[in-house]
């Protein structure tokens, strides 16, 4: 999600049930956008942190953190996130260009897309995530007097309930292309309401179509229990994302795309920091490195 993961990892009566892995990921798009060499510019994420108590006091600039860009939570792990909001707004704008007209972001989270990104006039955007969250993202932005620059659909339903009824009952239709993301969400599920996303996903679209979604490829997560960024995740800011992580075997959503007609391409995060000239790179051993494992897969369905 674009940082929300399931109802554990809530502060409800705190910040009105807004996962802390939101505001997490709202606050390295902070520092993302005040760097001079940013790849992605989010002007509302600091506003998100701010408004949130439970976080008011972390970094929206890389120069407040510990350490820096030396601090493997605010510098390394911030700029991964960084990275992956520019490689996913390449992503939908370009099929935005190909012809897609509606953009389904899965467990939205703060993702401000609709806002942020220059649309075609008719272009609508459906922002799939539980009411608290949505809730709490729509005050925010309208105590800043924020105008999204596309259609802006909100589908308040959790993702455990139907949410394809309620995307299509709010105006998706499937018979159009679309391209859809399910950033920083998968992993969080247990493999086969992931398999149900996927179907489902494929189920609601028509060729000329396209997805990009983040994977985890290792088999034991826990050998990262003491990686610089899960350590420093859980010391400086309380999120444990390995005990969130679903620990079951993973599908491979890749493959069964394949099958089902699709085409896909997997990358390492890396890849693109080599493209950009800037991003996370390997941790010299890669033995306790967090984002090793981690893949971005993009699939399009052929027009006919």
């Amino acid at each position: 999600m674009a940082g929300t993961a399931p109802q554990h990892t809530d502060v409800d009566g705190v910040d009105g049930g807004v996962g802390l892995t939101a505001l997490l990921v709202a606050a390295a798009r902070a520092i993302e956008t005040h760097r001079h060499d940013s790849l992605a510019r989010d002007r509302y994420a600091e506003h998100f942190v701010r408004a949130a108590p439970a976080c008011a006091d972390w970094p929206v600039r890389v120069e407040q953190a510990p350490d820096g860009d030396g601090n493997p939570l605010w510098g390394r792990f911030a700029r991964y996130f960084g990275l992956r909001t520019r490689v996913l707004d390449d992503f939908v704008l370009r099929s935005v260009r190909m012809g897609a007209r509606q953009v389904v972001l899965l467990g939205a989270g703060l993702d401000t897309r609709a806002y942020r990104l220059d649309w075609p006039s008719d272009c609508v955007v459906y922002e799939i995530d539980r009411p608290p969250v949505l809730d709490f993202k729509h005050r925010v932005l309208l105590d800043l007097a924020a105008t999204p620059k596309a259609k802006r659909v909100p589908v308040t339903v959790d993702l455990r309930d139907d949410w394809a009824g309620a995307l299509t009952t709010a105006g998706y239709d499937p018979s159009l292309p679309s391209v859809w993301l399910a950033e920083g969400l998968l992993f969080y599920l247990p493999a086969p309401v992931e398999t149900h996303l996927i179907d489902t996903a494929d189920r609601l679209t028509t060729r000329g179509s396209a997805l990009a979604f983040e994977a985890k490829v290792e088999k034991d997560l826990h050998r990262y229990r003491d990686s610089p960024t899960y350590t420093a995740t859980r010391e400086q800011i309380g999120i444990d994302l390995l005990h969130l992580f679903d620990p079951g075997p993973r599908p491979d959503s890749a493959a069964d795309l394949v099958t089902k007609g699709w085409s896909t391409s997997v990358h390492t995060p890396f890849d693109f920091t080599h493209r950009h000239g800037r991003g996370p790179l390997p941790e010299p051993d890669g033995v306790n490195d967090a984002l090793e494992g981690n893949r971005w897969v993009f699939a399009h369905k052929p027009r006919p």
